[in-house]
């Protein structure tokens, strides 16, 4: 049913006994940590990698915490070669979209 989201390692991560506390913290994470990567595109435009990689940086544990390791990895990457790691972006994009979609699932569900 999940592709990237893996709702175990939520429950792992925030515990299982308060529903409210994981539903503030997954939408804390939808509304900064994927929010901010999903505005990357003009920090791209502008070369300005500085902020790329800060926003990447910032993300990283999040990902952890929703079992979004293969994503973690990316940013990880994209983090280590930020030049050119476009292609990489493109790729995150693509999973910041199924992931936005697994943690609202996640959340109706909860």
């Amino acid at each position: 049913m999940y592709q990237i989201v893996n709702p175990q390692t939520i429950f792992q991560y925030f515990g299982d006994d308060d529903k409210e506390m994981i539903k503030e913290m997954i939408e804390i994470i939808l509304e900064t940590n994927l929010h901010d990567l999903k505005e990357l595109d003009q920090f791209y435009a502008q070369d300005d990698y500085a902020t790329v990689k800060k926003r990447c940086h910032k993300a990283k544990p999040s990902m952890s915490y929703v079992g979004a390791l293969e994503t973690r990895k990316l940013l990880e990457a994209i983090e280590a070669d930020l030049e050119n790691s476009r292609s990489k972006y493109d790729l995150l994009k693509s999973q910041i979209i199924t992931i936005e979609q697994e943690l609202k699932d996640f959340l109706e569900k909860l």
